[in-house]
């Protein structure tokens, strides 16, 4: 049958491939460009911003028939023009539904990356259960995800698969290399932070992501330890500098502590391994239901031993004791403080769960294996080979 030729369909929401798009077209974006090392492999996108209609980028195709006004029936239009062996549509059930009803004898795939789309806020679970019968597979990113859409939609556990997200290592590269270190220590000079340890969040600014925890947490932390800095790298949305009620509070706590908080306005993705490698812990406070948490394997990668909420996809990443610390989502603040506290405390300690993350990432998470999952998954429709890791 020779290359098995594909289509993804991003949300729609934000522009692909862009600097500037959540996770969700950041996470689509790095595992095509590996699944496209062996498949046809196509990726739909609204049309904004001067972009083009059709465009090649390494081994992907991006089409974008439309804007996002008529944005899913363009997309059906175009895939009836193409011919697809198979359909993945990302994070939208209602979509994947559409596009089964479109194409009844196509193969469908959904993907989801969180319980946001699947909540009664979006679809009720009827609804949702008619949706997840139109569709082969059901990709999601963790264990905990698997459970929850289970427990939704019972009729539907049969067809659930694990995929985990990856890193790329080559970008993330370990704070312990000899490269890492030179870069580490230039940054901290320009920073004026030359013998400070560094405490690290990279995320959305938003309040259930629980960055106000550790806000309060470096209250009692920079008391005990002078020599430490919170660093906050991040903004309430996507792409963008404006600030929410939420923002202005954290800032209002950061401003009690002059010398030990700094706040980084968003930065594109290209440039979050420099902040990574230039921490001493990485702190992921989320209290609700994470369904994985990229920045978790990005922070291990770099070698930084990372502190998380003993809460959903998290505990299938942080090995305790190992590679990093869970802390109980019912005592967040305190959990946040004796874990930094004794990590920094401790260079060895933090040195041996870093380097020991660094090897969990590069055997568990890397985005060739999540293609090499994908594409044995898909294997039965193609000759294709699957890549030798």
């Amino acid at each position: 049958m020779g290359r098995l030729k594909i289509a993804l369909i991003s949300p729609g929401s934000f522009i692909i491939p862009s600097e500037r798009s959540s996770s969700v077209e950041q996470v689509m974006k790095a595992l095509a460009d590996q699944i496209g090392l062996y498949t046809d492999c196509t990726i739909y996108g609204i049309r904004e911003g001067g972009l083009r209609t059709v465009e090649h980028q390494g081994p992907v195709r991006y089409l974008r028939p439309s804007g996002r006004k008529g944005y899913v029936a363009g997309v059906i239009r175009s895939l009836g023009r193409e011919g697809y062996d198979l359909i993945s549509v990302d994070n939208r059930p209602r979509t994947a539904r559409r596009v089964k009803q479109a194409f009844p004898g196509a193969r469908v795939w959904l993907t989801l990356h969180s319980l946001t789309f699947v909540s009664g806020k979006h679809i009720g679970r009827k609804e949702l259960a008619r949706c997840f019968s139109c569709v082969e597979h059901i990709i999601v990113n963790s264990r905990f995800l698997q459970e929850e859409i289970t427990r939704l939609v019972p009729e539907a556990g049969a067809k659930i698969r694990v995929i985990y997200p990856g890193v790329d290592t080559e970008r993330f590269f370990s704070r312990w290399s000899g490269e890492g270190e030179r870069l580490r220590t230039e940054q901290l000079q320009q920073l004026g932070y030359p013998n400070k340890k560094i405490i690290l969040y990279v995320g959305r600014l938003v309040e259930y992501k629980g960055v106000h925890h550790l806000l309060h947490a470096m209250q009692q932390i920079a008391q005990a330890m002078p020599d430490t800095v919170l660093v906050v790298v991040g903004g309430a949305f996507y792409g963008s500098k404006r600030t929410t009620a939420y923002v202005r509070r954290l800032h209002q706590l950061g401003r009690r502590l002059p010398r030990h908080v700094l706040f980084v306005p968003y930065v594109p993705h290209k440039d979050v391994p420099q902040w990574f490698r230039l921490a001493d812990v990485a702190v992921v406070p989320s209290p609700r239901r994470e369904a994985f948490g990229l920045v978790n394997v990005e922070a291990m990668a770099t070698g930084v031993p990372v502190i998380a909420a003993e809460a959903g996809g998290m505990k299938e990443i942080v090995v305790q004791n190992e590679t990093g610390l869970l802390i109980p989502v019912d005592a967040l603040t305190a959990g946040i403080v004796g874990g930094v506290s004794r990590l920094l405390a401790d260079p060895s300690v933090q040195r041996r769960m870093g380097e020991a993350a660094g090897v969990r990432v590069r055997e568990q998470f890397t985005w060739e294996q999540a293609a090499r999952t994908w594409l044995e998954l898909a294997q039965p429709l193609s000759t294709m080979p699957l890549p030798m890791f």
